[in-house]
């Protein structure tokens, strides 16, 4: 990986600075003219002690498990909200730390809006949706959560290090970390930070479609350099999946007209086919010709972890911030699917339910 110093590199630095902590600080051909050069010269080198304070920190967490994609929009941060919701409904202790410094989406899935971070004399303290469910993010943060966040690469990584040497989050069966998009300072640096702890891996999710596929044989690709285990690829938006009694129905003309037709389809089923208002309606929402993520992981050789339809009821719960697994609103569609994957994931960490499932 690159940085053979430090991620610790000045704001001002220039383009290829090796960190303040090599050997070559303040020495090397791309040192000349920086501002920094002569204080890095001088500055002591060796290990970043901060890495031993985020061992210590990382000691009380057994699994680690980094959720990527290639691109965004996939339902990334989806997944990791349901993840972290269904972890902790099996009575394991959960951490969820959202590492996506400009879009930090997660703070609202999980309903906690508005919510602050608190210090102590243990460090940071995650924001806690149940006893067994804390959350950590850069959107507690913020004091106008229209605020963009435009940092450069250093100043990300400051605050990615800083959330795993100073939250604490006490004993942890799970720590989940919802990444950004892509393979970018994130992505280097929480693998970086993390590597010597131990991360069991990370899960990619993708939709469908090949332009999203891509990106994510370029997430592989990137896994498979820095060493970092695949658990599995998960297939989300597979599929648009709804109870039949959900969906409303059109009369359109050429013209765009459109006709609200839904009561007269009810009534007609109610009278004629009463059994079929217990069916789901599915249709493929992307283009998955191509054999989709299956076929992918199959050719990359990682396992396929499996499908989650695109369901409006999933869409509900991200926007409330609430599980898809609860009895009030049940995800009749995507719940089933994701409890399937989850159950995997903890079978392949060879993890025994908390609860007796």
């Amino acid at each position: 990986m690159d940085n053979e110093g430090s991620n610790d590199v000045p704001e001002d630095a220039n383009e290829h600075c090796p960190g303040p902590r090599s050997e070559s600080a303040g020495k090397s051909d791309a040192c000349a003219g920086c501002p920094n050069q002569e204080v890095c010269a001088t500055a002591p080198k060796g290990p970043d002690p901060d890495l031993v304070a985020i061992a210590e920190r990382m000691s009380s967490v057994k699994h680690k498990i980094l959720v990527l994609s290639g691109k965004g929009g996939v339902g990334k941060s989806t997944f990791s909200a349901q993840l972290s919701y269904a972890l902790a409904a099996k009575d394991f202790q959960v951490g969820l730390l959202d590492i996506d410094i400009c879009g930090p989406s997660i703070p609202k899935m999980l309903g906690l809006e508005g919510q602050e971070i608190h210090q102590s004399n243990l460090g940071w303290s995650p924001v806690y949706v149940e006893s067994n469910l804390g959350v950590m993010s850069i959107g507690f943060m913020l004091p106008d959560p229209d605020e963009a966040v435009i940092w450069r690469g250093p100043r990300k990584n400051g605050i990615i290090k800083q959330f795993l040497k100073d939250v604490y989050w006490g004993e942890l069966d799970f720590l989940i970390v919802d990444a950004p998009p892509g393979t970018s300072d994130e992505h280097i640096s929480i693998v970086q930070f993390l590597q010597a702890t131990g991360i069991d891996g990370a899960i990619i999710v993708t939709t469908p479609q090949q332009v999203s596929l891509i990106d994510v044989r370029k997430e592989v690709s990137f896994c498979k350099k820095v060493d970092l285990n695949v658990l599995g690829v998960v297939e989300n938006m597979s599929g648009l999946c709804q109870p039949l009694t959900d969906m409303k129905f059109l009369s359109m003309t050429e013209t765009g007209y459109q006709k609200d037709m839904t009561e007269w389809v009810m009534s007609s089923l109610r009278e004629k086919a009463p059994e079929m208002l217990n069916l789901v309606a599915f249709t493929d929402v992307f283009d998955s010709s191509g054999g989709g993520a299956e076929k992918m992981c199959g050719d990359m050789k990682v396992p396929f972890m499996g499908k989650v339809p695109m369901d409006p009821q999933l869409c509900r719960a991200a926007e409330e911030g609430r599980s898809c697994f609860s009895d009030k609103d049940k995800c009749r569609a995507s719940a089933p699917a994701l409890k399937k994957i989850i159950d995997k994931l903890l079978e392949q960490l060879n993890v025994t339910m908390m609860n007796g499932e």
